[in-house]
């Protein structure tokens, strides 16, 4: 039975009718009791969704969906490594990664927790061996300098992380990122460091990516002619499955690091491709993330549905969006910390469940992911905000915040938070008529221009936002974060019918990429596509 014909399905549909119009101050009015019903704290993080536009009734409906659509036997299956990555037939293993218990995770038959302990055992050894000293460069100087070569799943969960986690880094050592073709991060990088003083991290699931290998080999030879050619070879390490292209990069045994093929790119920052992460941080507070996303499995592997944050939260994402006809999620962290957290989520959820079938490859009849977008809360409340408010796009809201300052200024981080709960209520509550009308009365406006500025003071509210709360940014809560958002990811996969592990929409263009290089390089004379020779008459003419 396709999934808008289930009666959970229709259930919701009818009660979203009756709910529709109810507008968040009737609700809390309703009742005051409000916030504790529809608040959870798990792991310090507090879960506050009491201005999602929900009831109890809504929120036992959509637990009555996920069961019917089998999201405890999907979570089963992840987490004992069946292959419910059906198009590549793989298992879904990113949880692993973190496993920190006794327990084996078995992908056919075999126990892949050796291999996992042993990898980050090798990890351990090679940045305390960096940061020691006793890994060196080829003219025997220490590493000052970190440059890591990836894209997408290799690249932005480094960035996020690391940016994040600033606070916590190895003084002793800088970490550049270089993802993008077009050589300007490549270029401004290699301005700024020592070539003898430099690791290059190279991470790519195939080492076949284009933008990776391009950026690569650069740097390589950018190597090769400062300090001769057996220099990369104490200047470059890899993470990859692809061990024949790394012996054709040249690439010596100890400074490889594996992946497997049951990890995904965007799920990969546990991993090896976390490596840099480790260089930048150090192996404990590496370590420490990893914690935090085990927690966060924990519990999502064990609570009860109406109690469980992913569960929840992604249950709430269904309601926004197939029930409510929201076009969208913005991300606003109150901290600039994770100001790269929005990007991070935009290739998390888009990637994963930005999907046109279902499992069995038939065409959905009914939205699945939403646009995810985002920026830090204070600066965002400058530029896109006045959309959210008085706009007419639907756009549901999470909200991310720290009590204790990520800086040295308290003070600023609580201006911070009261800013934080002001627009909470007020894209919950909004301004009515009669409150404009107060206001104006009061600054001594005449009733003419009163009733001229009534219709662009109004604010409609009865906007959906989750408020997530925490202590203080540090490595565990960031993996609790991270680990919190992948599984919100599951969850919406399991109602929706859909595969969330792979991402053929990505490859196409990549195939056609691998076209058009010679053709951009040469652009004279060839025979293509009218509409893409058009574009290469230009690229010829302009280069002249």
């Amino acid at each position: 039975m396709q999934l808008v014909q289930t009666p959970e399905w229709r259930a919701l549909q009818e009660h979203a009718t009756k709910l529709r119009d109810i507008h968040l101050r009737d609700l809390f009015a309703a009742d005051p009791d409000r916030f504790a019903k529809f608040s959870l704290v798990e792991w310090n993080l507090l879960f506050d969704y009491s201005r999602q536009r929900v009831t109890s009734e809504t929120l036992s409906l959509l637990v009555s969906l996920a069961r019917a659509r089998g999201l405890r036997e999907r979570i089963d299956s992840m987490f004992s490594g069946e292959k419910i990555n059906t198009t590549e037939h793989r298992a879904v293993l990113h949880t692993a990664l973190r496993n920190r218990s006794d327990r084996p995770v078995f992908v056919d038959g075999h126990d892949v927790m050796p291999e996992v302990r042993a990898n980050l055992d090798r990890m351990r050894n090679f940045v305390e061996g960096v940061h020691s000293g006793r890994i060196q460069g080829h003219t025997g100087k220490t590493f000052t300098d970190i440059v890591n070569i990836g894209i997408g799943g290799s690249d932005l969960g480094i960035v996020m992380a690391t940016e994040a986690l600033a606070k916590f880094r190895n003084h002793n050592i800088r970490l550049h990122c270089v993802s993008n073709i077009d050589g300007v991060q490549l270029g401004d990088t290699l301005e700024k460091v020592d070539p003898a003083r430099t690791l290059f991290v190279v991470c790519s699931k195939t080492f076949t990516t284009l933008e990776t290998l391009t950026n690569a080999k650069i740097a390589r030879q950018w190597v090769v002619d400062r300090l001769g050619e057996g220099a990369p070879a104490r200047h470059f390490a890899a993470v990859s499955t692809n061990a024949k292209a790394m012996d054709a990069f040249l690439i010596p045994p100890q400074n490889r690091f594996t992946m497997w093929d049951w990890v995904g790119g965007r799920y990969s920052v546990w991993s090896a491709v976390g490596l840099s992460v480790a260089l930048a941080l150090g192996m404990d507070q590496f370590e420490l993330i990893l914690e935090g996303g085990y927690e966060m499995d924990e519990h999502f592997r064990t609570a009860a549905f109406e109690k469980n944050l992913p569960v929840l939260m992604g249950l709430l994402g269904i309601w926004n969006r197939n029930f409510l006809g929201m076009d969208s999620l913005a991300v606003l962290p109150y901290d600039q910390r994770l100001h790269r957290f929005p990007a991070y989520l935009q290739q998390l959820e888009m990637e994963s469940n930005g999907k046109g079938v279902t499992l069995e490859g038939e065409a959905v009849s009914y939205d699945t992911c939403g646009v995810i977008w985002g920026e830090p809360g204070s600066n965002a409340q400058h530029s896109f905000f006045q959309l959210l408010h008085q706009g007419t796009a639907n756009v549901s809201l999470d909200f991310i915040a720290p009590v204790n300052a990520s800086s040295p200024y308290q003070e600023q981080q609580n201006l911070a938070l009261a800013n934080c709960f002001a627009q909470v209520q007020a894209f919950a509550f909004g301004q009515t008529e009669e409150m404009v009308r107060q206001d104006l009365a009061s600054k001594g406006l005449k009733e003419e221009d009163i009733k001229r500025l009534v219709p662009h003071k109004l604010h409609p509210g009865n906007r959906p936002s989750t408020i997530i709360l925490f202590r203080r940014l540090g490595p565990r809560t960031l993996g609790r974060l991270i680990a919190l958002y992948e599984h919100k990811v599951l969850v919406q996969s399991a109602v929706w019918g859909i595969n969330a592990f792979d991402q053929w929409g990505v490859e196409l263009g990549k195939k056609l990429a691998e076209s058009l290089v010679p053709l951009v390089q040469h652009p004279d004379g060839q025979k293509v596509d009218a509409s893409v020779g058009a574009l290469l008459r230009y690229v010829a003419a302009w280069r002249q």
